[in-house]
């Protein structure tokens, strides 16, 4: 009898070395650092093989949405062994971080929902306007609602520019009431990097981007793309607001440089060569010198290394018919 019972015990304990996951298939074990989808954690969150029937069971409450926290594993090996279900595999951990999931709703989405308040209701041009909110304000939501966010109870002061409102996901299930400053923009050409006096500005140095209206004067420069080919005036630094004089079309006529002499008329179309007495850019009046006569001429230059004397046409006057003017009562 004895040397039955010894025979079966070590085939027992051989099966448990052959086969140690069927040994321990049913040992619970912690998870480790979790993300929690609902503000409670349950058996099944915490536990690895936890039995199906207490799966769901409450075990603790969650962190507040968009935060984290830590819980003891202590703390868990006690409410696991209150269930008697015998003891927990922690892994060799003391504790284990719990990160709650959840829905921001940050600057941009909460500046949106205002901007399109003030242009249903208060007939406001959103594309030109800019919501600087107080302080840092986001909007911490469940997963679930994954709608648009809205403002309601909106109240603006058109003098001092200052708007609150409360701004909702779903039927008001998370709010936060935000308070700001609002801006009128208008479009600027900005540089993208620093240029160097004589430097010309190439596509990629212009970027377009709405700066508090305000803030700019008169002289900022809106139309990035006629800006390419200019040339800088001076030393000017990234991100700087492109301003009147800041660049100008390049020099296409330099003085002491040969140039091409051209005059036209109907019929007649000469060219000589000359020297340029003054630096011009596209359109600008410059003297040059006719080596052969020695005379000084004014033309307009008109390209790279070519100036025009030719006369300017007279433009005919139109003279407005007497029946086509309004009747003054």
């Amino acid at each position: 009898m004895i040397v039955r019972v010894v025979l079966a015990v070590s085939a027992l304990v051989a099966v448990s070395l052959a086969f140690p996951s069927l040994a321990r298939a049913d040992t619970l074990r912690l998870r480790g650092d979790i993300t929690a989808k609902s503000d409670v954690l349950t058996l099944g969150d915490l536990v690895e093989n936890a039995p199906a029937a207490l799966s769901g069971r409450p075990m603790f409450r969650a962190p507040a949405l968009g935060t984290s926290g830590t819980i003891q594993t202590r703390r868990i090996a006690e409410s696991v062994d209150r269930l008697d279900l015998g003891n927990i595999d922690t892994g060799g951990r003391s504790q284990i971080q719990v990160q709650r999931a959840a829905r921001r709703v940050g600057a941009p989405e909460i500046e949106a929902a205002l901007k399109r308040v003030l242009a249903t209701t208060m007939g406001l041009d959103a594309g030109n306007l800019s919501v600087r909110l107080d302080g840092e304000a986001t909007l911490f939501a469940p997963l679930s609602l994954d709608g648009q966010a809205n403002a309601l109870d909106v109240t603006y002061d058109a003098r001092s520019h200052r708007i609150a409102g409360l701004i909702v996901l779903g039927e008001r299930q998370a709010s936060l009431r935000v308070t700001g400053q609002v801006y009128e923009t208008r479009e600027v050409a900005v540089l993208t990097r620093s240029l160097n006096r004589g430097d010309a500005v190439s596509q990629g140095d212009i970027a377009l981007e709405r700066r508090p209206r305000d803030a700019l004067g008169g002289d900022a420069l809106g139309n990035g793309s006629s800006l390419i080919g200019q040339v800088a005036q001076r030393s000017l630094s990234a991100n700087a607001v492109l301003r009147a004089g800041d660049v100008a079309p390049p020099d296409l006529v330099q003085r002491g440089d040969a140039v091409a002499i051209v005059f036209e008329m109907p019929g007649v179309s000469l060219s000589m060569t000359g020297i340029a007495n003054e630096t011009g850019r596209l359109g600008a009046a410059v003297s040059v010198t006719n080596p052969a006569s020695k005379k000084t001429l004014q033309a307009t230059v008109i390209g790279p290394g070519r100036v025009s004397v030719s006369p300017i046409r007279s433009q005919p006057i139109v003279q407005a018919s007497a029946s086509a003017a309004p009747r003054v009562n």
